[in-house]
């Protein structure tokens, strides 16, 4: 019977017209939101836009480090410079934390010392913060799952329109009871959301920056794939970590009885890897009682 599979390799052929787009919004809203934040003393506005500052920072960096992974590997960079989409990811982590200590230092503030705020102007710049953060996540939304910077993208663009739905009605609770309190309030909130939103990014961007397993691969299916693979007796040195935020690599001392089946072997476990993300892999053999010292050990009885 034929055995026949197929191979689903979740690569992304092009997005810069999405990172543009977004990019070119995002700045533009930024600019009106800090002259309505200043000009109507909102702090709701002043957050939301630092944030949105840093948005468009974190853009900058997945374009760019989207760019960057398809550059050609060379004598001094022979992965070329796929782990740059890694460093992206992790500096964008880090750039949204410090904009919630920012944002977290000025609510204070202003929780002890509240200001009066124009409720309506604020419910109408944000909006059209909906509006824009709502287009800009719906550019990442389709590939979300294949990149980890554009799924920190979609997130943090989709945590945005909530956010502003949030200034929205804080501005027209404001423009009804006169309750400026809820200004700075909305403030940490979005703080809040900000926190929540961004650590799983950070948790997966150290991982993979201290070449960890990735999110999305089974440490214990791949060693069962290994040993249930036909011809293998057994294994070692096992080490699985990420080239990019899409690609995982793999190298293993595969031990096997026949090494005259050696190329079957190799062929087949390959096929098998690529089938649960591993589309890297390199593979050592082995005969039971080789010079490999964890070989010797793992098989002197």
């Amino acid at each position: 019977m034929e055995h026949t599979h197929e191979h689903h390799h979740h690569r992304i052929t092009s997005l810069n017209k999405a990172f543009i787009i977004g990019i070119t919004l995002n700045t533009a809203f930024v600019v009106v939101e800090f002259v309505a934040g200043f000009w109507f003393n909102s702090l709701g506005l002043l957050s939301d836009a630092g944030h949105n500052l840093s948005d468009v920072f974190s853009l900058v960096l997945a374009m760019l480090a989207f760019r960057l992974s398809r550059v050609q590997a060379n004598t001094k960079y022979t992965y070329g410079y796929k782990k740059s989409t890694v460093l992206a990811s992790l500096l964008n982590a880090v750039i949204l934390l410090i904009a919630v200590g920012f944002i977290l230092g000025e609510s204070i503030n202003k929780l002890f010392h509240p200001q009066p705020v124009d409720g309506d102007a604020v419910a109408w710049v944000a909006g059209v913060g909906v509006v824009i953060n709502g287009i800009t996540a719906w550019l990442f939304m389709k590939d979300k799952e294949k990149d980890l910077n554009v799924k920190g993208a979609y997130l943090h663009m989709a945590a945005d329109a909530l956010v502003s739905i949030g200034v929205l009605v804080s501005g027209l609770i404001i423009a009804n009871t006169g309750w400026n309190i809820i200004d700075p309030l909305i403030g940490i909130g979005i703080a809040v959301i900000i926190v929540y939103s961004t650590w799983g990014l950070l948790r997966d961007s150290i991982r993979l920056s201290l070449d960890g397993v990735p999110a999305g691969t089974d440490y214990r299916q791949v060693e069962k794939t290994i040993a249930s693979a036909r011809g293998v007796k057994g294994f070692h040195h096992l080490h699985i970590w990420a080239l990019s935020t899409t690609e995982t690599a793999l190298t293993v001392h595969v031990v096997i009885d026949d090494m005259s089946q050696m190329e079957t072997v190799k062929c087949d476990l390959k096929h098998e890897l690529e089938h649960i993300g591993i589309i890297h892999a390199t593979l050592e053999f082995e005969a039971p009682g080789s010079h490999c010292k964890d070989c010797q050990k793992e098989y002197s009885d």
